[in-house]
């Protein structure tokens, strides 16, 4: 077939009596384009597939930091629509099918760096208020959503040319489709790997650079002797994107969202990355360096000359309050999420006598043990102080120790303090304060101890979110632990507060019943602190406060006030941790036609993340549909006779859905034992995408035998799911208080096996569709597609299903949709047929 033919004309041959589609096929498409190019392109492939995956993660903190966090899903699905829509144009496009291969990484890999460059600077500068797209019909609502649909166009062309590459080398090298997928999940596993390192020593925007000058090296490898205008381009852009890496002052600043404070690059401002948020710490006065967390204000760091004596501000501070209530110095303090050390100066002014203050940011842990230290009058370095960077829940889960006090101060509710995934994220915060974290809190109680945790609230008189999810969510932890009545273990109060919203709410639980005299002096405490109100103590229930009710209820008086309080504030487990979730996706939709006032700030509380979660699953949806499936219109002569494409659509469907679903599920069930979010998501998504490409090699073995195969994978599935359902976290508790080493080892090689049956699943079936027509490089392609189209929803889906049943449900949802892939593979395959496994 020549250059200039319609891709429809060759379709007048009837299928065979075997079921094969025969379509004349000129060699030129397939053997001369490549006339003695025997290279095997494994470099190739696994340089393309580490950049992909250092640009997505990357991107994730970038948008954070930009936008909000709840935005980076965007990123995920843009990332897997790029890539997608790149197998989408080989399969289309003439003249891309018709070129050599070596020609095609040549100018895909210049072309991917090139728009690497041009799409961060574009993103970097493209101004926006994403509140105001929420103002239906107005110019400012279409501005902004216009500049969302530009700063989303930055992004999705970054993966397009990655796409392109890795489609038409699965495409032309399907001998070796086995070691190329492998070659390609290596890649991207190593990026796993380093990249938690790159985002801390170099930052997001040069991790971008640095991966824009891994694709202008496979374009010079490809240009060398071949082509001088390609060796000139690729010079040139290795060069400027390099200089990015090297010199990231070169780079445009971030223009953030316009509800952010954009305080990076104004004088006495000190900004770093982390993995966990970015940290602008802001000299605001001579006492209070201001630290913001993705640029939103977060905690701070107070100038201290070393002298408790100094301390007095706390006598009046809603700080007290724990020490007042435990009256003799406290022996033993745990403050989990210790920021820049306020309460760990209110622990020493107390006089607690040993004090464990745990950071979950290394930025904000170095500014304030190490940078600032003199301002902060060297707090980490007191005898008292064991001030560390890692995970609070981590920390307290393998502590032996009692405690006088466990002390959760107020968060920073809105920067994202979360690891990016491949396709979500790992909601560390919110495990803070799940049932199965007070449960652990009272443990090392040993009884008489005080559990503190303190919120901000927007609106307490009315809708207090955050404290009655707790209250919620202690009741079920007292339960637990054998307390049926809590109206005597539960005391509550605010405050007023600056940056947390109106109001500071300070909830004390104890698993013995407060005495008298801690509740006397709970409440003479709040006499020292102006505007401080009582809302709830034992004995002393408030009428119409809802806390106050929500304490008290029995039986059918507890159903009914969850029914009748505004929002969801039920009680959350490790399972289901998402605290901040408080409006419901149903009644999200319901108001989701309805224009709302960017300047509500409740908007934050209830209903803009869920906003933004429905937004981008149906644009997900649109924009697959449109980027990778309707461009099949184009070759819909060819397309309409490829068989059994009904069953290619689950099948390839299935793998998209039910490989993200399972991803995800297992960094959050890792993430605890890990000790840290961004261990959990680099080591899983390391161990399944490097064992996954063992097991797509290692499905060669069984070439000829998909039928065979189909009965193990199914068992293997099956056998794998229950154990990480039921059998993961005994084990990991087992092995909680081993070193971070062996536990790393561990998690390694418990996704093992996973990571070799999924790795099976993508080459049996594109043997299969390959074996059925005369067309396997369009009918590969088209299950890339419909597996993208997949991934791409998924990405959304995932979280949106785990927030509404539990990442447990998930897991086995996941596994149902793995079984109808395998149900699938055997229509596929056909009876007795003996489709080959493309992995060799």
């Amino acid at each position: 077939m020549s250059s200039t033919d319609d891709p429809t004309d060759d379709l007048s041959e009837p299928p065979s009596d075997d079921g094969r589609v025969h379509i004349d096929v000129d060699p030129d498409d397939f053997e001369e384009r490549d006339a003695g190019d025997r290279r095997s392109y494994y470099l190739e492939i696994f340089l393309v597939s580490m950049a992909g995956l250092l640009i997505e993660i990357s991107y994730t903190r970038i948008i954070s930091y930009k936008l909000f966090y709840y935005w980076v899903y965007l990123v995920i699905g843009l990332a897997l629509l790029g890539i997608g829509s790149g197998s989408v144009f080989v399969a289309i496009s003439k003249r891309l099918r018709h070129s050599a291969t070596r020609a095609v990484m040549m100018w895909g890999s210049l072309a991917g760096a090139l728009s690497v460059g041009i799409g961060y600077v574009v993103l970097a500068r493209t101004p926006i208020d994403t509140l105001r797209i929420w103002d239906y019909g107005t110019g400012s609502s279409l501005k902004n959503l216009a500049a969302l649909v530009v700063i989303s166009l930055s992004v999705y062309g970054s993966f397009v040319a990655i796409g392109i590459m890795i489609a038409t080398l699965f495409g032309r090298r399907s001998d070796r489709i086995g070691r190329l997928y492998f070659a390609d999940l290596a890649g991207a596993a190593l990026a796993c790997l380093v990249v938690v390192y790159l985002v801390a020593t170099i930052g997001p925007p040069s991790v971008v650079c640095l991966a824009g000058v891994l694709l202008a090296l496979v374009g010079l490898r490809q240009a060398w002797r071949a082509s001088t205008p390609a060796l000139v381009a690729g010079a040139v852009f290795l060069v400027a994107l390099a200089a990015g890496v090297v010199a990231p002052s070169l780079l445009p600043t971030l223009q953030l969202d316009a509800v952010k404070e954009n305080v990076a690059g104004k004088e006495n401002v000190v900004s770093e990355w982390s993995p966990v948020f970015r940290v602008d710490a802001v000299q605001v006065s001579e006492e209070t360096k201001l630290l913001y967390h993705d640029g939103t204000p977060g905690s701070a760091i107070y100038r201290w000359d070393g002298d408790t004596a100094s301390l007095g501000r706390f006598d009046t501070d809603p700080r007290l309050l724990p020490f007042a209530v435990v009256g003799d110095p406290p022996e033993d303090v745990m403050i989990i999420g210790a920021a820049g050390g306020n309460e760990v100066l209110a622990s020493l002014y107390f006089d607690a006598g040993h004090i464990d203050a745990i950071e979950l940011n290394p930025v904000t842990y170095d500014l304030t043990a190490n940078r600032f230290a003199d301002y902060a009058g060297h707090l980490a370095d007191d005898p008292r102080v064991n001030y560390v960077n890692g995970d609070g829940r981590s920390f307290l889960a393998r502590s032996d120790d009692t405690y006088d006090i466990v002390w959760f101060p107020a968060p920073d509710s809105y920067a994202a303090t979360n690891a990016a995934s491949s396709g979500a994220f790992v909601l560390s915060e919110s495990y803070l304060y799940t049932r199965e974290a007070i449960e652990d809190s009272l443990d090392h109680l040993g009884g008489d101890g005080v559990l503190a945790a303190q919120f901000g609230e927007f609106d307490f008189e009315n809708q207090p979110n955050r404290t009655a999810r707790y209250v919620a969510t202690a009741r079920e932890a007292l339960a637990s632990q054998g307390v049926d009545d809590p109206t005597d273990h539960i005391m509550v109060a605010t405050t007023p507060a600056v940056g947390f919203g109106q109001q500071l709410s300070t909830i004390l639980v104890k698993e013995e019943p407060f005495t008298d005299e801690e509740i006397d002096a709970f409440t003479t405490g709040l006499d020292d602190i102006e505007g401080s109100r009582l809302r709830y103590a034992p004995g002393q229930p408030v009428a119409g406060e809802p806390v106050s009710d929500l304490v008290t209820a029995q039986g059918d008086e507890l159903d009914r006030f969850f029914d009748d309080y505004p929002n969801d504030v039920h009680s959350i487990s490790d399972d289901g941790p998402f605290f901040w979730h408080f409006t419901s996706f149903d009644t999200v939709l319901g108001d989701m036609v309805h224009p709302v006032d960017p300047g509500d700030l409740e908007l934050f509380e209830v209903g803009i993340g869920e906003r933004v979660l429905l937004l981008l699953l149906v644009v997900a949806t649109l924009f697959a549909a449109v980027f990778l499936l309707l461009p099949f219109v184009a070759i819909r002569g060819i397309f309409t006779r490829l068989p059994r494409k009904g069953r290619s659509v689950i099948y390839f469907a299935s793998l998209g859905f039910g490989f993200i679903f399972i991803e995800i599920t297992l960094i959050q069930k890792l993430t605890l034992f890990l000790g840290y979010p961004t261990y959990s998501l680099t080591v899983t998504l390391a161990s399944i995408l490097l064992f996954t490409g063992v097991g797509a090699l290692l499905s060669g073995r069984w070439a000829g035998q998909v039928q065979r195969a189909i009965p193990v994978l199914g068992v293997a599935i099956v056998a794998l799911t229950l154990f990480y359902a039921f059998a993961l976290a005994p084990l990991t508790d087992a092995l909680l208080t081993t070193p971070l080493l062996a536990r790393v080892a561990v998690a390694f090689l418990v996704l093992a096996p996973l990571g070799l049956c999924l790795g099976m699943f993508m080459p049996l079936g594109l043997g299969a569709v390959a074996a059925l027509t005369d067309h396997p490089s369009e009918y590969v392609a088209w299950g890339w597609a419909v597996n993208g189209f997949a991934s791409v929803v998924g990405s959304v889906l995932t979280t949106m299903l785990a927030m509404a049943f539990g990442f447990q449900t998930v897991l086995f949802v996941a596994l149902a949709i793995y079984l109808v892939a395998l149900v699938a593979l055997r229509s596929l395959a056909g009876p007795g047929r003996a489709a080959t496994a493309v992995a060799s």
